[in-house]
């Protein structure tokens, strides 16, 4: 089967999460991904669930990839990677912005060898601007994004979003990026730095409220799991639990209002439209959940499906994984690893009918691939044993 990135050779010298993120959605587009790691490896090897340097968190961002040991700190290790360099098709990298480029793995160092290289910075604030130098963390760039000041109940505390939202978030910026420059690649025969960031994904990912801030109508706070720009489009509680519900136009809210026995509903001006209700959410949301407070939650989901109102369960993970539509899409996927045993991984939300995604085998153990990467880049194997020897790789 062909893949859509078939013949494209990815360094990867990532950690932890938004890197190797990007590069394994890249790996399952069909790249070939060579993880390059210190001889200590990934911090996430270490991480619960670890047996020896292998586990599920590491396994869960580098699934598919080909793994190698360099010791940057070595001479020879820099230069083994800058000859890797050369036959490469993308490099992705997220250390703090300058420290490649101090050991001569910046992007115009290595350019000038390879000129169609496309080098992917995933830092944390991006490579300009006078916070640049700083580290990147998920937690930080979710307060320093203002994502945190929109997110938790109305009143409350900030909270963060529930996964690392930025750091997702700035690897799927960078693979539209990495997959941008080599369709220009194609065109012009020249590669390009791809510079994106934590920060930059979060302000990115805040659409509605940016868009109230500049139309005038005030500094965006926390609502709970209302929308800003709908009402209403929340949870709301029925007599065991909590459901979502959106009624998020005109039409379906007088569908709303028949499913819940208030047609009068529909016709009163303080709901008359969207923006109406919007001004008076708070009272209208009381209003409903009155209602909804009376029955189950299994009751109001099938009658407001029944007339056609967006609604759905609030699920837990187990449930999410039971779930027979989420298991039809293929969003789970198991292989067989040599320390883990059978393990389960997220498969990809991306569908193509004649390049799909092919989540493949799991994460390398630490320095699998070694010795196999360097012979295929013209290592000989008298060069090989030198590296060895010395420690500049393992």
């Amino acid at each position: 089967m062909i893949t859509a990135l078939d013949g494209i050779r990815i360094l990867d010298l990532t950690q932890v999460m938004a890197g190797p993120y990007c590069s394994m959605l890249l790996c399952d587009m069909g790249a070939d991904v060579i993880k390059i790691e210190p001889p200590r490896g990934d911090s996430t090897r270490c991480m619960p669930g670890a047996i020896g340097t292998d586990s599920p968190s590491f396994n869960a961002v580098n699934r598919g990839k080909r793994g190698m040991v360099v010791d940057l700190k070595q001479p020879a290790g820099l230069e083994t990677v800058r000859r890797l360099a050369r036959e490469a098709d993308v490099l992705v990298e997220n250390y703090r912005p300058g420290v490649l480029a101090r050991l001569g793995l910046g992007y115009e160092e290595l350019a000038a060898r390879q000129k169609g290289l496309i080098y992917a910075s995933i830092s944390g604030y991006g490579l300009t601007g006078p916070e640049s130098q700083k580290g990147g963390f998920d937690l930080v760039a979710q307060g320093v994004s203002g994502l945190m000041s929109v997110t938790g109940e109305a009143g409350g505390n900030p909270v963060k979003v529930g996964v690392p939202v930025t750091d997702l978030g700035a690897a799927l910026f960078a693979v539209t990026g990495i997959l941008s420059a080599l369709l220009a690649r194609a065109k012009t025969g020249r590669g390009q730095l791809i510079d994106t960031s934590l920060v930059d994904a979060g302000v990115a990912l805040s659409v509605w409220e940016a868009t109230q801030l500049f139309s005038g109508r005030g500094i965006p706070d926390r609502l709970g799991s209302a929308h800003r720009m709908n009402a209403p489009y929340q949870a709301m509680q029925c007599s065991d639990g909590h459901i979502t519900l959106g009624a998020a136009n005109d039409r379906t809210f007088q569908r709303l209002c028949k499913a819940l026995g208030h047609e009068d509903w529909a016709t009163d001006p303080d709901y008359r439209d969207d923006a109406q209700r919007i001004r008076n959410r708070e009272e209208l949301s009381a209003r409903i959940e009155k209602v909804m407070m009376k029955r189950p939650r299994a009751y109001w989901l099938s009658l407001l499906e029944d007339h056609e109102v967006p609604c759905g369960p609030i699920n837990d993970y187990a449930e999410v994984f039971a779930d027979p539509h989420i298991k039809a899409r293929k969003l789970v996927v198991e292989t067989d690893h040599p320390t883990l045993g059978r393990i389960k991984t997220l498969g990809t939300p991306v569908k193509l009918s004649e390049t799909p995604f092919t989540p493949g085998r799991p994460a390398p153990r630490l320095g699998e691939h070694t010795d196999e990467v360097l012979c295929e880049a013209g290592f000989s194997r008298d060069e090989i044993a030198v590296l060895r020897r010395t420690g500049a790789v393992a």
